[in-house]
């Protein structure tokens, strides 16, 4: 049992809430600390690896160079982290969970976004194809090697069931066969339930996530130039909070009238969670988190008003943003960088680092495969670049 039950959780958890005193613990056991929670080890634990700080370097729509003012994986992290944390707390959550959730939850992302994953996908649907969420649970149970005792970061059960499920059950009870790899293999050493439900603060991470991403993609794409506010007052979600902005200060300069209608659009999401949540709880009673997990459905989540206007900004930023040509062309660029590091790497291996080539040794192809997706998958965009160059341009022979 863990110290802290010291600390009696019911004075400030929801019943429903995980409690670092009946964690299910780790695969490989260690003693709890007297300064910090189970959980408030993973936190650190997923601070201090070299995936959390590689997500400077990735990004989600433009790439690297394209200007520095753009969100990074590490900054989308970080916010949803604060708007997960947010939500937790007021519906009486265990925010450390929470946020470790959302700081881990993009360490499967290839360079260069979606594209780059789409490449990698393409490339190596031979060999059980790549997806990023299979491949978080890879990168903090296997490939990040920084203790003596073990792969991986050792996270808590809790931890690692709310990332594997980051968007619900992946199959149903007992069958297995459509699950990718990356999770059988760990299912296999240490059964994360994974056709259940996650904890409600795994649904909460997932939610602070698509808050996060659709508000400030908004941000993000306005500041480029690729869509415009009149465009965006089709959209009723971003409509409605482009006049109340407008109504309360008349004319703002471009900079401060965004961010008033984008703090108020993340406001405006955040408060429906919270809102629809409570009465899914309401209804639902949980008494523990296992009641939340054989729920059958999700408990946190928009209300049905805000989901239909939620999919209305996606289906806008999808047409204008993420389908303009000028991100076409990036993506385009991305898509052959993935798919060229990859076809030489595994018909070259000697162009492999040292210790790669050693990973290798003595595997199946498909072993082999998936190690180097994982050596791309963990490139930031500009790596991969500058590795694509050194490879790719006869112009120069740097080493």
């Amino acid at each position: 049992m863990s110290e802290f039950e010291i600390f009696n959780p019911q004075a400030v958890f929801a019943p429903y809430a995980l409690n670092p005193a009946t964690s299910r613990g780790r695969l490989h056991g260690e003693q709890s600390t007297k300064s910090r929670s189970d959980y408030q080890r993973d936190r650190d634990r997923i601070i201090h690896s070299g995936a959390f700080r590689r997500l400077k370097h990735k990004t989600q729509v433009f790439v690297h160079h394209v200007g520095d003012y753009y969100r990074t994986r590490l900054t989308h992290s970080i916010e949803v982290a604060q708007i997960g944390r947010s939500i937790a707390r007021t519906l009486g959550l265990n925010e450390d969970v929470t946020e470790a959730l959302a700081l881990a939850h993009d360490f499967g992302h290839t360079p260069f976004g979606h594209a780059g994953e789409e490449a990698l996908d393409e490339v190596m649907k031979p060999y059980d194809g790549f997806d990023h969420n299979a491949q978080s649970l890879r990168v903090v149970t296997k490939l990040e090697n920084r203790y003596a005792g073990f792969s991986g970061l050792n996270l808590t059960w809790d931890t690692l069931e709310g990332l594997a499920k980051h968007n619900g059950p992946l199959c149903e009870k007992d069958d297995y066969s459509n699950l990718h790899v990356n999770f059988k293999e760990y299912n296999d050493q240490h059964d994360l339930e994974l056709h259940t439900y996650a904890s409600a603060e795994a649904q909460v991470a997932a939610i602070a996530d698509d808050i996060a991403y659709n508000s400030h993609d908004v941000a993000d794409g306005l500041k480029a130039g690729l869509i415009t506010l009149e465009q965006l007052e089709v959209v009723p979600l971003v409509a409605d909070n482009i006049k109340l902005v407008r109504d309360k200060y008349g004319k703002l300069d471009k900079s401060r009238e965004l961010h008033e209608i984008i703090r108020r659009l993340i406001g405006q999401m955040i408060n429906d969670v919270i809102d629809a949540s409570r009465i899914s709880l309401n209804e639902l009673k949980p008494q523990s988190v296992g009641d939340i997990r054989a729920a059958g459905k999700m408990t946190i989540g928009f209300s049905k008003n805000m989901r239909n206007q939620d999919k209305a900004l996606k289906k806008f930023l999808m047409k204008n943003m993420y389908r303009h040509y000028k991100v076409n062309r990036m993506s385009s660029k991305a898509r052959r960088v993935v798919r060229e590091l990859f076809n030489l790497y595994i018909s070259e291996t000697e162009c492999l680092p040292t210790e790669w080539q050693q990973a290798l040794e003595n595997n199946t192809e498909m072993e082999k495969a998936r190690l180097v997706a994982d050596f791309i998958a963990g490139m930031t965009d500009r790596f991969a670049l500058l590795e694509h160059k050194r490879l790719f341009d006869t112009s120069t022979f740097e080493l």
